[in-house]
């Protein structure tokens, strides 16, 4: 249902299209001329304005003028004769949305104000990620005054509206789940559910099961039958979290969902429909695993239909002020207390390298936060690592004998180093799921008695 404003001299015409109109469950607000048009666009908003172009007191440009002036989100479309088409045209170059050939049949004009409604749609759903950024996900990933940061969140703005596959690269940290949630958000999907799945984080069997469901007997332990999470995002849209990760038998069954809208599940013999948006997720470099033959060339030319690539803090330093004052201003929120940083701190956060990104960030001012001693933030109160702007940790030696397999041992050790040994911390700056990572620590013959004691 839209507000529509109707303009036109002659009663008879103007009456029917409002009652043409009102039979489709639309407002509409009569106007027998320019003037009362004028006055109608200054007391009240409209979606659409339908108007004559010749009238005693005016012509449609000049309606479209005041509309463009007072109501500037209304699309207008103008009703003409043959001789007036000239004119019709130059109120399309002025911003009209189209123009209509009196006579013709009323579903035509009916279509073309569909299109205007759809129009209409598209711009205010434009308008509503902008919104849900500035109100709601701006908050710890999406502060953008950084121009890298603000030329990802246009391709967001356009490609948010659309049905199409998106694929979001960037290193842990940078957020990409919250870009995920906006463009689900902003999106005609918005009122259905959004579902994520870590594709690193489970092992094969019950990824499967948690992808695609499983009916009841499958396998050991399926006592009843379980919708799997596509069927779980039906209507609305599933992240694909370290999309890499994912086992190549499991990837030939994704690539079905993709193409066909459809999922089995694990011992079913029928399909069954979804309708989902997907967004995928990855640190690693898929062009890469493609080469090594761990990632489907087909799979990747679907997920790749637009392309985001989230850069690192280190390449965004204009917005870590920024990103630290709504930290704070939060954490101020929970402790009571007004938290502020000194220009040497914030001089300290400007130099460190933050491999973590935005998410090390927000860790690093929770600690600080929560171990001050006062409102005000100085080097001193920073993690230490941070306020001398080195990662935590020194770096081990590499062997001299540069093997593959002891290039990648001593990568995992120089990790848990600088993580205290914290598995689950590791395996996220490693970019790989806590399954892969105890695999790792047991192929390289590395556990718990690994760790070096405690100094």
């Amino acid at each position: 249902m839209a507000d529509i404003l109707v303009v036109d001299d002659e009663p008879s015409a103007r009456i029917t299209l409002v009652l043409l109109l009102k039979t489709r469950g639309h407002r509409v607000t009569q106007a027998e001329g320019v003037r009362a048009a004028t006055q109608a666009l200054r007391e009240a908003v409209f979606d659409i304005v339908i108007t004559d172009l010749r009238m005693p007191d005016g012509d449609g440009l000049d309606v479209l003028q005041m509309a463009k002036a007072h109501c500037p989100e209304a699309e207008v479309i103008l009703l003409t004769a043959y001789a007036g088409w000239e004119s019709a045209k130059e109120a399309m170059r002025r911003g009209a949305f189209d123009y209509f050939e009196k006579g013709k049949e009323p579903d035509e004009l009916l279509h073309r104000l569909e299109k205007a409604l759809e129009k209409k749609a598209l711009s205010r759903a434009n308008a509503n990620l902008r919104r849900q950024i500035r109100e709601r996900y701006s908050l710890p990933g999406l502060i953008a005054q950084a121009k890298t940061m603000q030329d990802v969140l246009e391709v967001v703005l356009r490609v948010a509206p659309t049905e199409a596959t998106v694929l979001l690269q960037g290193e842990s940290g940078t957020g990409k789940e919250l870009i995920a949630k906006a463009l689900h958000h902003a999106s005609r999907r918005a009122q259905g559910p959004f579902v994520a799945v870590n594709c690193g984080a489970l092992p094969e069997p019950l990824l499967e099961s948690e992808m695609f469901g499983h009916i009841k007997g499958a396998f050991t332990g399926a006592t009843a039958t379980k919708k799997g999470l596509f069927e779980e995002a039906h209507g609305g849209t599933c992240l694909l979290d370290e999309i890499g990760d994912m086992p190549l038998p499991l990837q030939v069954k994704f690539l079905r969902v993709l193409q066909q809208g459809e999922v089995r599940r694990v011992g079913a013999t029928q399909a069954v429909s979804v309708d989902v948006r997907v967004v995928a997720a990855t640190n690693r470099d898929l062009a890469e695993r493609m080469r090594q033959g761990t990632f489907r060339e087909d799979l990747f030319y679907r997920l790749n239909v637009v392309p985001v690539v989230l850069p690192p803090l280190r390449e965004r330093r204009e917005d870590i002020p920024l990103l630290a004052a709504h930290f704070l201003e939060r954490l101020g929120r929970q402790h009571r207390c007004a938290f502020q940083l000194t220009a040497e701190a914030v001089e300290r956060l400007l130099q460190y390298p933050w491999p973590g990104n935005v998410r090390e960030l927000e860790n690093a001012l929770e600690r600080t936060a929560i171990l001050v001693r006062s409102a005000r933030i100085g080097p001193a109160d920073l993690p230490a690592h941070i306020a001398a702007g080195t990662p935590l940790g020194p770096p081990l030696a590499l062997p001299r004998a540069h093997t593959l397999a002891e290039v990648e041992k001593t990568h995992i050790l120089q990790t848990l180093e600088r993580c205290g040994w914290q598995y689950a911390r590791a395996a996220e700056m490693l970019g790989i799921g806590r399954t892969t990572l105890w695999r790792k620590l047991k192929e390289h013959q590395l556990d718990e008695g690994a760790r070096p004691p405690s100094r």
